[in-house]
């Protein structure tokens, strides 16, 4: 672990307790400003046969267990991508409004280190837009909007006592192929650090789908995000010296997208489940959305070394002699 000393910065336990419910609720009132939401309830748990679990990358273990009553097998969610869309339907909302909730998850097969966890919260969000706005502009514009809440909060922060951490406000887009072609000796993730490291604010477009070098950027399920208009919003991370991913999201896919990437991944028997049903006969709104995650936003804002500095998890022996020996106090 390498540690940019003069970037950080020591802060107690209730120090960090204090600034970490500053951010998570002055963030979520911008965040619900910015892009029109309405903060929902959200489930914990699905079933395999609603669809609505996330597949992320489609190699993942699920955390799943039979029910005490009725034997039915649920699983824990990996994220509500899914869910989110068919709950703006359900609940009735109308163009250019959405939701946003909490999402806690377990992601049994992360590796632990210094930015990833088993232990996931975010907020995911979802909008409904029209079909004329499923384009990048549309895209660029939303991601300005979830940078400008992020800054916004991180002036609040420093109003608040909190010094030090600088967010630059101009955001640089990129598609996958075009930061290939910049870099092609490199590996995906030292493309997004070189990208990152040069530009502080960077949003890297359209994931999923095989470049030029016969491989994706990063894997992606195809049945949430158009692989043609996502992306993922990075920054870089002083501390750490790193590109550190906040968000991960896009317009979600319409008819024609789904079989497309269900064709190419090979997973089309997921057109059994009712949910990708609904998305064929158009039963289901067309939108936008995503995912941010609440202990990156806060190692991000706060400097932090590691997120279990922001977060309580579960953490190995050479995680936590790691931390001991580089003095990091995890929560």
């Amino acid at each position: 672990m390498k540690i940019n000393k003069k970037k950080y910065v020591k802060l107690s336990y209730i120090d960090k307790q204090k600034y970490i419910k500053l951010i998570k609720d002055r963030f979520e009132k911008e965040l619900a400003k910015q892009l029109g939401l309405l903060r929902v309830s959200a489930p914990l748990l699905v079933t395999q046969q609603s669809g609505l679990q996330d597949d992320l990358s489609g190699v993942e273990r699920k955390v799943a267990f039979d029910l005490l009553q009725d034997g039915q097998e649920v699983e824990i969610v990996q994220s509500l991508a899914k869910w989110k869309r068919f709950a703006l339907g359900k609940y009735g909302f109308k163009p250019h409004t959405g939701l946003y909730t909490d999402m806690t998850a377990i992601r049994r097969d992360d590796n632990m280190d210094e930015t990833h966890s088993i232990y996931v919260d975010q907020w995911d969000w979802e909008k409904i837009i029209t079909r004329t706005e499923r384009n990048l502009d549309y895209l660029k514009s939303t991601v300005t909007k979830i940078v400008k809440a992020i800054l916004n909060t991180s002036t609040y922060l420093n109003g608040k006592g909190f010094n030090g951490v600088h967010i630059c406000n101009k955001v640089f887009f990129i598609t996958s192929q075009a930061l290939l072609d910049m870099y092609p000796a490199l590996s995906a993730k030292q493309r997004e650090y070189e990208i990152v490291k040069k530009y502080k604010t960077v949003f890297i477009m359209q994931i999923g789908d095989n470049l030029s070098n016969g491989q994706p950027h990063d894997l992606r399920a195809p049945d949430y995000d158009d692989w043609s208009l996502n992306g993922d919003l990075l920054f870089y991370h002083e501390v750490l010296d790193i590109a550190l991913e906040i968000s991960s999201m896009g317009v979600r896919v319409d008819k024609d997208s789904l079989l497309c990437q269900l064709k190419k991944s090979g997973k089309q028997e997921r057109l059994s489940y009712a949910y990708h049903k609904s998305i064929i006969v158009n039963a289901l709104p067309l939108c936008i959305g995503g995912g941010i995650g609440q202990s990156r936003l806060c190692q991000l804002l706060l400097g932090r070394a590691h997120i279990g500095e922001v977060q309580a998890s579960y953490w190995d022996e050479s995680t936590l002699r790691t931390c001991k020996k580089n003095k990091i106090e995890l929560l």
